[in-house]
């Protein structure tokens, strides 16, 4: 089964949903979104196939989301498509994509109903939360 990551190695949420795909037996296509950004037509299809409005994909925290006024609702789909592209720390994160789906993998355990073995015993978050997979 392929799976891909767009992964950013200084988030916690990120890294447990890479290792929790590595421990399902899978080793990810990993890309690192922040040196790699996604086309533009990359990134409309994993929204679209994530099922989400484009503002749901916005990344608020860390980035410069309020110094750009981002939540204004004067931003067309468009626009906020422009604002990622432009500084991809804007887009949220970790986003996977399998033959199962494609999701924004927050909180982490989302990745598992996209995984073909999503039972491998317990695991535990950097934060040292358990779960039961």
């Amino acid at each position: 089964m392929a799976v891909t990551i767009y992964h950013n190695p200084n988030c916690g949420t990120s890294r447990n949903t890479l290792a929790m795909i590595r421990r399902s037996g899978e080793e990810p296509e990993i890309i690192e979104y922040l040196k790699t950004p996604p086309s533009r037509e990359t990134l409309a299809g994993l929204i679209a196939a994530m099922g989400m409005p484009v503002r749901a994909l916005l990344r608020q925290n860390g980035t410069p989301y309020d110094e750009l006024q981002l939540g204004d609702p004067k931003w067309r789909d468009d626009q906020l498509l422009d604002a990622m592209l432009a500084q991809p720390i804007l887009i949220n994160r970790p986003i996977v994509v399998s033959p199962r789906g494609t999701r924004l993998c927050r909180p982490s355990e989302l990745v598992l109903g996209l995984l073909e073995n999503p039972h491998f015993g317990v695991f535990v978050k950097e934060d040292g939360e358990a779960i039961q997979t």
